[in-house]
């Protein structure tokens, strides 16, 4: 076994150079992808060692992005389309809601779209307007598409290659304020034995509370775990790491042994994955429930300023208070 001790960013890295060597109809298209390597260099090198064909840098045109990825996957190829950031992926919003979701609908089954849209998201890293959003719950809404996002490294290098793979369309969602953060991954891990793309994880045992978080917050909820067991609460922690299909099998084992859930995303809380996943929690748990489930999630405002964004963002502190007011109950 070749395990490495890297980051979320690298291992995404070796991830898509992985799948490129492995399927030569694998290519790679966004803005300052080949030569740059990408804004946050998850493209690096690979354009040096595979070309320009296949590692292509496109205008700044995200909906030329997505639309020439349509025509290139009906054509036999699997695109991997990166949107530099996620508040650019509006300029492409009809593209993959109104082409790429219902191609597979519209032809009866006949026409198949293995596109991989790559979006960094979430903030935490003091960027400018339209440079932190989290816009996961327009494509978890979005019948057709299917919707993952990595919390850590291992997980990273495994699910690009599983999402490049899959025969259907798969909105990526990078958490970019994790791009740095290192962990161990097994560089020779093969897809047929990995944990599957669509199913969610239990990263932290526990038989007090149970805490449902996905990408950038999943390390919040361990650390705010870690600091609940100085109380003497043990929190159980689920990384969801698929927002649509939504696993929700463990989440529901979890809650009906613990009674107590709260959701932590960063998105705001109106509309977002975890009213869904708290209805969902309600219908199947009820009586298992000893309090409302509660979420902890960004506020119902534009993203705000850096200056203040950490405010604005969910915490350990504001994940902690959730827990208390469970109990409360």
């Amino acid at each position: 076994m070749m395990s490495e001790k890297i980051t979320l960013g690298k291992a995404l890295n070796h991830g898509l150079r992985r799948s490129l060597e492995s399927d030569s109809k694998v290519v790679i298209m966004g803005e300052d992808v080949g030569k740059l390597g990408g804004v946050f260099r998850i493209t690096d090198g690979l354009q040096k060692d595979f070309g320009e064909d296949r590692v292509i840098d496109t205008p700044l045109a995200e909906a030329g992005i997505v639309g020439t990825a349509v025509g290139l996957a009906i054509r036999g190829y699997r695109p991997v389309c990166e949107i530099q950031f996620d508040g650019f992926v509006f300029p492409a919003y009809n593209q993959i809601v109104a082409q790429v979701a219902k191609m597979y609908f519209r032809s009866l089954g006949n026409v198949r779209l293995p596109i991989v849209i790559r979006i960094p998201y979430g903030g935490g890293i003091g960027a400018v307007e339209h440079h932190s959003e989290s816009p996961e719950a327009y494509f978890a809404h979005t019948p057709g598409l299917k919707v993952v996002t990595c919390s850590n490294p291992a997980d990273a290098y495994v699910m690009i290659q599983q999402a490049i793979a899959s025969d259907d369309p798969i909105v990526f969602f990078e958490p970019k304020r994790r791009y740095w953060e290192k962990g161990e991954v097994d560089l020779d891990a093969g897809l047929a034995e990995a944990y599957p793309l669509h199913a969610s994880r239990v990263v932290r045992q526990g038989t007090d509370a149970t805490v449902i978080a996905y990408g950038p917050m999943v390390r919040v909820a361990l650390d705010a775990a870690a600091a609940a067991e100085e109380d003497g609460r043990n929190l159980e922690v689920i990384d969801l790491r698929t927002l649509s299909p939504l696993d929700l099998g463990p989440v529901y084992d979890s809650v009906r042994r613990t009674g107590r859930a709260v959701i932590v995303h960063e998105a705001p809380g109106n509309l977002g994955m975890g009213s869904e996943i708290a209805a969902r929690i309600t219908e199947e748990c009820f009586y298992s429930l000893e309090a409302p489930v509660l979420r902890v999630t960004g506020y119902d405002t534009p993203y705000p300023a850096a200056r203040v964004e950490e405010e604005y963002l969910p915490d350990l502190d504001r994940v902690l208070d959730a827990v208390d007011r469970s109990f409360g109950w």
